[in-house]
């Protein structure tokens, strides 16, 4: 049985926070220090997250079907069996070679998306030099305007 609480969250520290088995249908998430949370088995369609921290936070079995975030840092971030389809991404800070986002042996992390539902996703204005993407439904994903299909084309024409 889901119990109804009212949530207002500005300008917070919730790191570490846990969010299982919540529906939590348009949550705005502005200017929250979400770092090391742990999303999982959530409905959180409409989620909007701006100028948030997430880095090193674990996001699983979680419905984010038309989520907005923007101004975020998504460094060390684990994205596994996510509904994304119709999320935009924009202004995102993603780790880059020299952010320090290394595991315990001092191995490079890249953000990773597996087993994702990106359809229709867009990323606008963001370096997407450090992820990896595996067994992710890509169809209508585009990044800066352009369908991934065609920057596809264009890469394997030029290799």
């Amino acid at each position: 049985m889901w119990k109804t609480v009212l949530l207002e969250l500005q300008k917070t520290d919730i790191s570490f926070s846990k969010f299982e088995e919540v529906k939590a249908e348009n949550l705005d998430f502005n200017n929250v220090n979400l770092a090391r949370s742990k999303f999982k088995n959530a409905n959180m369609g409409e989620l909007e997250l701006t100028d948030v921290n997430l880095h090193g936070t674990q996001i699983s079995d979680v419905n984010m079907s038309n989520a907005r975030i923007s101004h975020a840092n998504l460094s060390d971030l684990e994205i596994n069996y996510v509904h994304l389809m119709g999320a935009t991404f924009r202004n995102i800070v993603l780790p880059n070679e020299n952010d320090h986002n290394f595991d315990l042996e001092q191995n490079y992390k890249p953000v990773k998306f597996e087993n994702c539902n990106l359809t229709k996703t867009q990323f606008t204005s963001c370096d997407l030099s450090n992820i990896e993407i595996s067994n992710c439904n890509l169809e209508g994903l585009k990044i800066n305007g352009i369908l991934v299909e065609d920057l596809l084309k264009i890469y394997n024409e030029r290799n």
